[in-house]
């Protein structure tokens, strides 16, 4: 069965899509927005998920949270996304607890439908990490179907590797932060 290219084709090592004054929650105003050229040189965390007021999504998005320090010493630059509202974001916070990350609330799907996350058929991202270096190139994308939450630790562990990778070295399986590399 040949799959068509849109599945077998992927944004590992390619610039990722610019965002454009993109709809999104920053500092608890609903009406901001957000660019690419925001966040030049830094690493980004680009974080989807389903639903706001939903059952997994806010165990996810409550230990991201509680991880803003270990983000911030490695320079990290988390992003959420979801086709809710900003408003809703706004809202679903006097639940989860006040975001310190921007929140993209991509109502037109169109920054999900760029970076392949938008689980058509009913409107909502899948639940998508996404690393992006300070050159504006994906190293990095995993996607999970709606049922199952991430590791977050997992996710911090996988940014560690990609910043030693950036020094030009090789990591073998099951590498953590102060092991030696292969090179």
């Amino acid at each position: 069965m040949e799959l068509p290219i849109e599945i077998v084709s992927t944004l590992v090592s390619q610039p990722a899509p610019e965002l454009v004054d993109v709809p999104a929650l920053v500092k608890n105003d609903p009406q901001a927005k957000i660019s690419s050229d925001d966040f030049k040189g830094k690493w980004i965390l680009l974080f989807s998920y389903p639903l706001d007021f939903t059952f997994v999504c806010p165990t996810e998005i409550k230990e991201l949270i509680a991880k803003a320090s270990e983000f911030e010493k490695l320079g990290v630059q988390p992003i959420l996304i979801s086709t809710d509202s900003t408003f809703s974001h706004l809202a679903w916070q006097k639940d989860i607890g006040e975001c310190p990350y921007p929140w993209i609330g991509d109502t037109s799907l169109e920054v999900s439908e760029s970076f392949g996350i938008l689980k058509e058929d009913q409107g909502i991202d899948f639940r998508a990490t996404i690393l992006i270096d300070p050159e504006g190139i994906v190293q990095s994308v995993s996607v999970n179907n709606l049922p199952v939450g991430r590791n977050v630790d997992e996710i911090i562990r996988t940014v560690q590797a990609f910043q030693e990778a950036a020094k030009g070295k090789l990591l073998p399986c099951n590498w953590k932060p102060g092991e030696a590399p292969l090179n």
